[in-house]
């Protein structure tokens, strides 16, 4: 790699409303103070965050790219264009950190395409999180992300993983969009089988943060409010 380019500093942020030096290393902060090039998914929340864990920063200072769902390929290829005149790049997540259930990806492989040094740091993850607390098979798992919309795609979706979960000893791991979380946890108590384990963790790092794992018959007589809660949920088959 050449040591004239500049860095794409992969930055994660709070999973919520929190203080982000109750969660985050201060090597976080240090970073953002000497960054002013940010490749952000939704700029209010970017300099909401950036401002909170660095009020001194200059907010006319910042250069923030917007990648979202309406970024076009071509448009994106420059966000890195700085790094080739030395400067530093951050990548900053919505949410937890960048390009994992998070969009950022393409740009972390474009940066080592063009022989960009790429340096991930240390954050929270809410998969990862959800995973060292739910006491399942921590050896061999798989992040599935988003089941299927259509209901009935869905359940066979649902009765499938579980299926594979026994056969292959391992743990699937699940987001979903806030607002239908409490639908999908309905869901799975509806499909997966009586003995099947499901996690359930929920406002991770949070003050309200909620991690229990039952048996799916355990959880029919458990009465909890999901909605609008960020939330993660793991089941295995053993």
């Amino acid at each position: 790699m050449s040591s004239g380019f500049g860095k794409l500093y992969l930055i994660p942020t709070t999973l919520g409303d929190n203080e982000p030096l109750e969660v985050l290393p201060i090597s976080v902060k240090k970073r953002v103070e000497n960054i002013d090039f940010f490749i952000v998914e939704n700029e209010k929340s970017a300099r909401r965050f950036i401002k909170k864990i660095t009020p001194r920063k200059s907010q006319p200072a910042l250069r923030l790219f917007l990648l979202d769902k309406y970024t076009s390929e071509f448009e994106s290829k420059s966000f890195l264009d700085p790094c080739f005149q030395g400067i530093n790049v951050g990548l900053l997540s919505e949410a937890g950190v960048p390009a994992i259930a998070d969009p950022g990806a393409n740009i972390v492989m474009l940066a080592h395409q063009k022989k960009i040094e790429v340096v991930p740091m240390v954050g929270p993850s809410s998969i990862i999180l959800a995973m060292m607390g739910s006491g399942l098979n921590g050896q061999n798992f798989a992040f599935n992300g988003y089941l299927p919309i259509e209901k009935v795609e869905r359940k066979k979706r649902i009765k499938e993983l579980e299926r594979l979960s026994k056969q292959n000893d391992q743990t699937q791991i699940f987001i979903e969009t806030p607002y239908r979380n409490q639908k999908l946890f309905n869901e799975f108590k509806a499909a997966l089988t009586p003995s099947t384990l499901l996690c359930v963790a929920a406002d991770l790092t949070l003050g309200t943060e909620y991690i229990k794992t039952l048996t799916i018959k355990e959880w029919k007589s458990e009465n909890i409010d999901l909605h609008k809660r960020p939330c993660i949920f793991i089941y295995h088959k053993y």
